[in-house]
């Protein structure tokens, strides 16, 4: 509880003294090129092959000839767009992302860098989280849409480069029974993410005390309970929206 009540005072903070709107417009581009721009690789990698994969292993458990081969197109639209796409591109972005957040705000208070915000009269929680925070609300959404797209391609590049399904079935799945809302509970999943990801990361750098080691822990701690927190936010959600 002592931790949980010392986040929500760190929250607060952030909103408070805070800096004009143009110092805060170059910050936020400057976190979203290394939040968002630096993490399509790494996105793009792991989304293609987890629609590859979740297309093989559909197709070899379909053992029955009375299913059609389309409901493996569907399988793979509705799991990548629910679950995989949202929630496993923000935990690979946790360990990417948050433990780089966790790392340099640790980095800066034991350099005093943090410090010397402070006695220039700067809320430095505001000035360096902040941006932080919005970078990640923005960028999140756009690189869960680009992964949801490329494990669906992912899984048509499988399903036909194995003859597996054809495209025309594969295209027919997709499109059969689409309910829209699953794009829009994706997106509210990755803005949600974005913002314990962000927070959680920054909480941990923020408040480290030491030297290096404690550095090192800072961003391992960040990692692991940001990971928590998508999973268990994941659980929310689902039973709040669908």
């Amino acid at each position: 509880m002592h931790h949980l009540g010392r986040y929500f005072i760190f929250l607060g903070s952030l909103f408070r003294n805070r800096e004009k709107l143009g110092v805060y417009t170059r910050l936020v581009l400057e976190e979203c090129v290394q939040i968002g721009i630096n993490s399509v690789f790494i996105v793009s990698i792991v989304s293609t092959f987890i629609g590859a994969v979740t297309c093989v292993q559909t197709a070899y458990n379909l053992v029955s000839p009375l299913v059609p081969l389309s409901i493996i197109a569907v399988i793979v639209r509705d799991s990548t767009i629910l679950e995989l796409a949202p929630t496993i591109t923000c935990v690979v972005l946790s360990g990417k992302v948050g433990s780089n957040i966790a790392g340099g705000l640790g980095t800066m208070r034991i350099t005093e860098q943090i410090d010397a915000l402070e006695v220039m009269g700067i809320n430095s929680s505001s000035y360096l989280v902040l941006p932080k925070v919005l970078a990640s609300m923005i960028m999140f959404p756009m690189l869960v849409i680009l992964a949801g797209f490329l494990s669906i391609y992912g899984g048509y590049i499988a399903g036909t480069a194995a003859d597996i399904i054809t495209p025309e079935d594969y295209v027919s799945g997709l499109r059969s029974d689409f309910k829209p809302f699953s794009i829009t509970f994706a997106l509210i999943k990755s803005v949600v993410f974005a913002f314990l990801i962000s927070t959680i990361s920054s909480f941990k750098g923020y408040y480290t005390s030491g030297g290096a080691l404690e550095v090192g822990q800072a961003s391992t701690a960040a990692v692991t309970n940001s990971c928590i927190a998508v999973l268990a936010a994941d659980f929310l959600l689902a039973q709040l929206l669908l």
